[in-house]
C-alpha cells in the first residue's frame, strides 16, 4: 500500500509539472518598439580587442557578439566621445583660447579602436552606433578638467571667466559626427552626457534638467544646420531609473521632447521597472555586474554575474518599464577575470561565452530592429512573457520560467495565423539549442525549463 500511495504521489508531481497552461498572443495589440541591443567597447576595449586578439579568436569573439546563428545578434554600439588631453582621447585635446576661437579639430583614424569595432560591427549588419561624451572638454568647464564633475560653462546657473562654452561643445560633439560619416560609419544616435548625477576621478560632467534645457536647443539647431537633422538626441544616461525620471520631469516641463527623441538611463543605482512619464522611447543605455569576478554561469544561486539575473532584468525592462533598448557595458574583454562587466571573455587562447551573452542572445537573435512587443492574456506559474511582432510578419514569444518546475504552455494568436514554429531554450545546460515546438490548429505547445528561458519564433503563411 505504502509503495501504491509513493507511486501515485509520483505520478501527480508528474502531472502538475506537466499541466498545459493556456496563453493567447494579442498580435494587434502593438506596445513598444524595439531598436535592439548591444554593447560598449569604450575607454580602449575596443582597441585592446582588436590588439590582443587576431584571426580566428577576434572573428569568433565578435560571432559571440553580433552573429545571428552562432551568436547574440546584438544591434546596438555606444561608442565614447573621448573629452581628454591627448590626440588619441579627443578631437580636440588643447583649448582653442576661448568659445569663439577656431577650433583646431583632428581625427586620428582610430578612436582608441572604437573606429574598427564600428567598422567590424557594420559587417554584421549593425545599423544603430550610439555616440555619447562623459565630459566636455575640461576647458569648457567651471572646473577647468575633463574629470571630477564640474559643470558646463554657460548653463543654467553656471558662468566662466573663459565664457559661454555651450556652442563650442555642440560644435565640438558634431564634428565627431562628422568625422565617422567621411569615414563611411554613420552616428544615429548622439548624447552629450553621461551619469551627470555622479562626480567621479574618470571623466564626468554634471547637469540637471535646468542644464541640460539650456544646451539641448543649441546641440539640436547646430545639427540641424550642419546637414544632420536624422542624428537623434538623447538624454541623459543618468546612473538609475528613478533619478532619470526625476531629470526627465524637469525636461518635459522645460519643452526638451521636442528636440530629443530617446531618454537613457543607466542601472547603477535602481533597475527600469516602470515607465516613464514621456513621448520619448526609453533606452537602458549602460547596465553590468561591477561586483563580481568573471563568470560564464546561467544559474547558481541568483548572484549578479548569472545570465538568469540577467535575463530577468531584460525581462523586467521591456515588460514593465517599456524599454526600447538595453545595452550591457562590455562587450569582449582579455584577461580582465576580475571581473564580470562584460559578456564574452578571452585568456588569449580561447573565447568564452557568459550566461550573460546567452540571455541578451534569446532576446536579440530573434527580436529585430524594429519590432513592436505586442501584448499578451494568461498566466503561467513563476514565468514572464514577453511577445513582439518582427518587421518580416514573424512573432516571437520569449518565456522565462524562475520556478523549480518545468511549464507546459499552450500559445494561441489573435490576428495572426502560424504556419512554421521553432523553438530555442537555455538553463544550466543548454544555450540556445533548439527544440521541439509542435504547431497544431493555430497554437503552438512549448516546455520551459525550470529556471530557463524559451524563445520561439512563429512564421505566418507566405
Amino acid at each position: 500500500m505504502a509503495s501504491l500511495i509513493s507511486l501515485m504521489a509520483l505520478v501527480a508531481g508528474i502531472g502538475g509539472t506537466y499541466a498545459q497552461t493556456a496563453v493567447t498572443v494579442n498580435v494587434g495589440s502593438t506596445l513598444q518598439q524595439i531598436d535592439g541591443f548591444g554593447v560598449s567597447q569604450a575607454f580602449g576595449r575596443a582597441g585592446e580587442f582588436r590588439d590582443m586578439l587576431e584571426g580566428n579568436l577576434q572573428r569568433q569573439g565578435l560571432d559571440y557578439l553580433f552573429n545571428t546563428t552562432t551568436g547574440a545578434g546584438l544591434t546596438i554600439i555606444r561608442n565614447r566621445i573621448g573629452s581628454g588631453t591627448t590626440t588619441s582621447d579627443s578631437i580636440l585635446p588643447k583649448s582653442p583660447g576661448g568659445p569663439s576661437a577656431a577650433a583646431n579639430y583632428s581625427f586620428d583614424e582610430d578612436d582608441r579602436g572604437q573606429l574598427w569595432f564600428s567598422q567590424q560591427a557594420m559587417t554584421y549588419g549593425v545599423k544603430t552606433i550610439y555616440a555619447d561624451a562623459w565630459s566636455a572638454p575640461g576647458f569648457m568647464k567651471t572646473n577647468n578638467k575633463e574629470n571630477n564633475g564640474g559643470y558646463l560653462c554657460g548653463t543654467t546657473g553656471h558662468s566662466c571667466s573663459s565664457g559661454d562654452w555651450r556652442q563650442a561643445y555642440a560644435d565640438f560633439l558634431v564634428q565627431y559626427v562628422k568625422f565617422y560619416s567621411e569615414r563611411g560609419i554613420p552616428i544615429t544616435q548622439l548624447g552629450f552626457l553621461n551619469e551627470p548625477d555622479y562626480v567621479t576621478s574618470y571623466s564626468s560632467m554634471q547637469s540637471g534638467a535646468n542644464e541640460a534645457a539650456s544646451f539641448i536647443p543649441i546641440l539640436h539647431n547646430t545639427l540641424n544646420a550642419s546637414g544632420l537633422g536624422n542624428v537623434s538626441l538623447t538624454c541623459c544616461d543618468a546612473m538609475g531609473w528613478n533619478s532619470q525620471r526625476t531629470i526627465t520631469q524637469g525636461l518635459v516641463s522645460a519643452g526638451m521632447e521636442q528636440y530629443l527623441k530617446y531618454i537613457t538611463s543607466h542601472m547603477y543605482t535602481g533597475d527600469p521597472n516602470s515607465v516613464i512619464s514621456t513621448k520619448l522611447k526609453t533606452w537602458q543605455t549602460e547596465a553590468a555586474d561591477l561586483q563580481s569576478r568573471w563568470c560564464a554561469t546561467w544559474y547558481s544561486n541568483g548572484g549578479l554575474c548569472e545570465g538568469f539575473t540577467w535575463a530577468n532584468k531584460l525581462h523586467q525592462g521591456l515588460s514593465s518599464a517599456n524599454l526600447s533598448a538595453y545595452i550591457y557595458w562590455q562587450g569582449v574583454e582579455v584577461n580582465q577575470f576580475q571581473a564580470s562587466s562584460y559578456l564574452v571573455a578571452s585568456d588569449g587562447n580561447t573565447v568564452t561565452p557568459s550566461g550573460r551573452l546567452w540571455a541578451f542572445a534569446m532576446y536579440s537573435r530573434f527580436v529585430r530592429p524594429g519590432a513592436y512587443r505586442v501584448s499578451t492574456s494568461g498566466s503561467v506559474s513563476s514565468t514572464g512573457i514577453t511577445a513582439f511582432r518582427n518587421t518580416d510578419g514573424s512573432v516571437v514569444v520569449v518565456f522565462l520560467n524562475s520556478g523549480g518546475s518545468q511549464q507546459s504552455v499552450k500559445v494561441s494568436f489573435s490576428n495572426f495565423t502560424p504556419a512554421a514554429a521553432e523553438a530555442y531554450v537555455t538553463d544550466n545546460t543548454r544555450s540556445v539549442a533548439s527544440v521541439t515546438a509542435p504547431l497544431s490548429g493555430g497554437a503552438v505547445t512549448v516546455s520551459v525549463p525550470s529556471r530557463g528561458m524559451l524563445t520561439v519564433k512563429l512564421t505566418p503563411a507566405a
